[in-house]
């Protein structure tokens, strides 16, 4: 029954801390995922046998409130999306309100601080994702019934400050749960043989990765190019508008280019080590990184924060390249099959891919942090790659473009085949810590509503009051 007690507690806990996960104000979804030209005429829709109530304060959590028509906002945003909201009571999604306010109230108690540049960035991408989905602001304001752009953007504002101060904080308990490997084998103990979870097929793969080579040409005229761009700045020219224009950075280009980092965001050490040298308002000269060549506009550094834009461009793949990156990938495999020598031993020595060349060509699942995928969950593109293959067969040479129109070609194989299977300790180690420590993580969160909820003044009002939550808001 424990196992079967976890699965329910994380249901209950899902469904009551992710109940709006599809909901835009989460902080987990973006507006990118909700606003469309369709839904900004969709009506407000509830579930079955419960009406439209007038707008008001229904409670109060610290310094924050909740009005009746969060909750309508709340089920018009999941019928948007497609979701279905029959089973989703007004009470449950009063309950994931009152959650995401005493986040956010704690936050501040506990002096968790979200800048209003922060809350200005998350404003700008926002809004530019919903400007080019409806084609006009004024649709945006409609849809939100503000009377003006500046009226939506406060509101706006507040509701992204809100979002982030309550993301923080979730973040913060979370972070602070840690699991040791006696705990995680006392939780594996307590599940009874006949409710162990069956873990579904999984593969290893290796891969070796050959990168084209630009020519010195090529490489010049992108150096070139940017040194224009740089010039036209410094002469007056928005270098927000460039980069929408010309950089390849699909992550940045339709904000302008813009990154807020510290020396701890994941970036490449070259593209860290260009930004914290500048000062406020300069501009980088042209600089080489995995992705291409980059130039940098610093516009505010606070603290150990850097504000930033930056236009990335890379140099065009000669033909002449990928037909000599190809001869050269098949040489290698013909060694492999030849038994010339080991495909771990040829991604060691042959291999250009950096992440993967030391551990012989063995690829990391990102989702788990292990070597192993799960078939059913495994990338649809690698999977087409690899399902065909027998045991120890190496792929022909496979042309991979990447997210940012990055060439390369590779070979791919398969180390180590799992049959679907009960969980075993030993074989399982990665994916039974997982469950162990959402268990923890869920016991944690729990005890930290118990107590929070008591030190904070709660108020709720009228029928809400008779709300079965699943936590004690009501302090009986």
């Amino acid at each position: 029954m424990l196992l079967k007690k976890l699965q329910l507690k994380t249901i209950d806990y899902k469904l009551v801390l992710t109940m709006c996960f599809l909901l835009f104000f989460n902080s987990i979804i973006s507006a990118q995922e909700i606003i469309k030209d369709t839904i900004l005429k969709k009506p407000v829709e509830v579930p079955s046998g419960q009406k439209l109530k007038v707008d008001g304060i229904i409670a109060t959590v610290g310094d924050y409130i909740v009005l009746d028509s969060d909750i309508d906002k709340g089920y018009l945003e999941i019928t948007a999306q497609g979701g279905s909201i029959k089973d989703i009571t007004r009470c449950q999604m009063l309950g994931k309100l009152l959650e995401d306010k005493l986040y956010a109230h704690q936050a501040i108690q506990d002096s968790i601080v979200v800048s209003d540049a922060e809350v200005r960035s998350m404003m700008d991408d926002r809004l530019n994702y919903m400007v080019q989905q409806v084609g006009d602001i004024n649709k945006v304001v409609a849809y939100y019934k503000k009377n003006s752009v500046e009226e939506f953007k406060t509101y706006f504002a507040d509701i992204l400050k809100e979002q982030k101060l309550a993301q923080e904080m979730t973040k913060k308990i979370v972070d602070a749960v840690e699991i040791t490997p006696e705990e995680v084998r006392n939780f594996f103990k307590k599940i009874p043989k006949e409710e162990l979870p069956t873990f579904g097929a999984e593969m290893e793969v290796a891969q070796i990765v050959v990168e084209p080579k630009v020519s010195k040409e090529d490489e010049q005229k992108v150096i070139d190019r940017l040194n224009a761009i740089r010039k036209d700045v410094l002469e007056g020219s928005s270098f927000a508008t460039k980069a929408v224009l010309y950089s390849q950075d699909p992550g940045s280009s339709p904000t302008g280019g813009f990154y807020k980092m510290t020396r701890k965001t994941p970036f490449v050490k070259e593209f860290k080590d260009v930004a914290f040298s500048l000062g406020e308002g300069e501009i980088s000269e042209p600089f080489k990184t995995t992705f291409g060549y980059h130039i940098i506009l610093v516009e505010k550094i606070k603290g150990q924060e850097v504000e930033l834009r930056h236009i990335l461009i890379a140099p065009t793949v000669s033909e002449d390249a990928l037909k000599e990156a190809k001869e050269r990938i098949t040489t290698i495999r013909n060694k492999i099959v030849s038994k010339e020598i080991s495909f771990a031993d040829a991604a060691r020595t042959e291999s250009d891919e950096k992440e993967t060349r030391a551990n012989g060509g063995t690829l990391v699942n990102p989702n788990t942090q292990d070597t192993r995928f799960e078939l059913t969950k495994m990338d649809p593109t690698l999977y087409s790659q690899v399902s065909n293959l027998k045991d120890d067969e190496v792929s022909q040479p496979l042309l991979n473009t990447d997210d940012k129109g990055k060439k390369t070609y590779k070979l791919i194989t398969v180390t180590n085949r799992i049959d679907e299977h009960v969980a075993d300790y030993a074989k399982d180690y990665t994916k039974i810590k997982e469950l162990a420590l959402k268990e923890k993580q869920i016991t944690t969160i729990s005890k930290w509503f118990d107590t929070k909820i008591k030190d904070t003044y709660i108020k709720i009002i009228g029928e809400y009051r008779d709300c079965n939550f699943v936590y004690n808001w009501l302090k009986k």
